[in-house]
């Protein structure tokens, strides 16, 4: 059975470039073939400000939103973030949609992709790194940093990694299958 990789663009604002950044990722993921790999577009479920009336752990979702979300969520086997660095941290989109759902993240591997200025989105990822432990997720400790991603997207809005993002993102691929194998056998 293949495993199922969600690649999730996390910034939802006006003239964000992380859907350039996650297009190449998932271009790589789907060469890479080791998993089932699917773009998914934070943006695209119009999440509100967190608005369950009920905890998420209970999984008694009110909203078609919440219920679309949460059935995008528990059909990964892993995912990876795309993630730009909002004032050191990481975009609200990401934390909102994180809090909308919990069993479905539970036992699930996690890699970041982080893109900014000069820090590549480092504090970010950090960041997201701890909240992501507080779901049953193990974040990997590969992961691919993007340092002044605006200078590398090109004028047909292409992103062009350098070869250290290309052999960051195969090692995080790897270590991102193996975990997910072994996961898989907690959540059956």
């Amino acid at each position: 059975m293949t495993l199922k990789l969600h690649i999730i663009i996390c910034s939802t604002r006006p003239g964000r470039v992380g859907p350039y950044v996650a297009t190449w990722f998932h271009e790589l993921a789907i060469q890479q073939g080791q998993f089932e790999a699917i773009l998914i577009d934070l943006a695209a479920f119009n999440l509100p400000v967190y608005d369950e009336p009920e905890h998420p752990v209970l999984q008694r979702y009110q909203h078609e939103h919440t219920k679309n979300w949460a059935a995008s969520v528990d059909a990964a086997d892993a995912y990876v973030f795309v993630t730009p660095e909002y004032n050191f941290g990481p975009p609200p989109s990401l934390l909102n949609a994180l809090n909308y759902v919990y069993k479905e993240w539970n036992y699930k591997p996690a890699g970041i992709v982080s893109y900014g200025g000069v820090s590549g989105g480092l504090r970010s990822a950090l960041l997201e790194k701890l909240t992501l432990t507080t779901f049953k997720m193990m974040p990997m400790y590969e992961a691919v940093a993007v340092q002044n991603v605006s200078s590398l997207v090109n004028e047909n809005k292409r992103f062009m990694p350098n070869d250290h993002h290309i052999s960051s993102a195969a090692s995080l691929l790897n270590e991102l299958q193996k975990w997910a194998r072994a996961l898989k056998t907690m959540r059956t």
